[in-house]
């Protein structure tokens, strides 16, 4: 039986839960106000929400994982004595991260690395880390791994609800005419990762809690008569989390719901207030 490895890209915010021990980081980094942070290392979720709402205009942008360093860390695991390595990334549609571990691979020799497209983000990538860690422990293969989390990928849904179009604009994800008009409007925009992995608008409401609502009745309709795990990320708002988690047990006797904080690289494309909610199939 060949040593495998797992890694995974810090946007998944596997530092907030117990597999992070269990597996490899990738760290992105943040800039706030052009000092640069190392995720989660050098600045935690709750540390940078209160900086947004400190700073609501500061300059926020942030880097991918780069080739040299995806390469640094296949040196690592190498010299661990690891034969295979899995490398789960954030969705290629959201970063270059994914393009930049697959050219690391030319530059590691004797060490065969895999790289998975979560075509997610946040839990969507820790819920994969979970599976490949537990299949690694019970001796498969490394393509038995992948054929699992594909699986599970592709019956992993998301929903993303921001409170302001704000940091979506800035960053590219949203027209400024979209952003303002919406803003003027005061339309809630519900987002969803899509198969292929991009972030697209689902539906557009009013108000934040006709919008939070509709995703907690849109998540209930689709997982009716469904065995599956519900997660939440939360952002300033785990008040709010913990009440949709109390929604949801109670609409689900017995099911399981995760709640997350939504690391700082991914947070700072969406903004303070945002609140992901999604379900797994087991």
């Amino acid at each position: 039986m060949k040593k495998i490895a797992i890694a995974v890209t810090s946007t998944s915010g596997i530092d907030y839960i117990d597999a992070k021990k269990d597996c490899l980081t990738a760290r992105l980094t943040v800039t706030f106000d052009r000092k640069e942070y190392v995720d989660y290392e050098e600045i935690t979720a709750d540390d940078f929400y209160q900086m947004m709402l400190a700073k609501p205009d500061a300059d926020i942008h942030t880097s991918q994982v780069s080739t040299g360093q995806f390469a640094e860390l296949y040196e690592k695991v190498k010299a661990n004595g690891y034969e295979e390595l899995l490398v789960i990334t954030l969705s290629s549609k959201l970063s270059g991260t994914y393009q930049g571990a697959i050219l690391a691979k030319d530059l590691v020799p004797g060490l065969k690395v895999e790289v998975f497209d979560s075509k997610s983000v946040s839990y969507g990538e820790a819920i994969l880390v979970d599976h490949a860690l537990r299949m690694v422990k019970n001796g498969a293969s490394l393509q038995e791994i992948i054929k699992k989390l594909e699986f599970v990928r592709d019956n992993t849904k998301i929903y993303v609800l921001v409170d302001t179009l704000k940091y979506l604009v800035k960053n590219g994800r949203l027209s400024s005419t979209a952003g303002l008009l919406g803003t003027l409007l005061k339309i809630k925009p519900l987002l969803k990762i899509m198969e292929d992995g991009s972030l697209k608008p689902f539906e557009k409401i009013r108000t934040t809690t006709k919008a939070q609502q509709r995703i907690l009745e849109v998540m209930l309709t689709e997982t009716k008569d469904k065995d599956v795990d519900f997660f939440i990320a939360y952002t300033t708002n785990l008040d709010k989390a913990e009440y949709f988690k109390k929604e949801i047990e109670t609409a689900r006797p017995g099911a399981k719901v995760t709640l997350y904080p939504l690391t700082p690289v991914v947070g700072a494309h969406a903004g303070p207030g945002t609140l992901g909610m999604g379900y797994s199939l087991k």
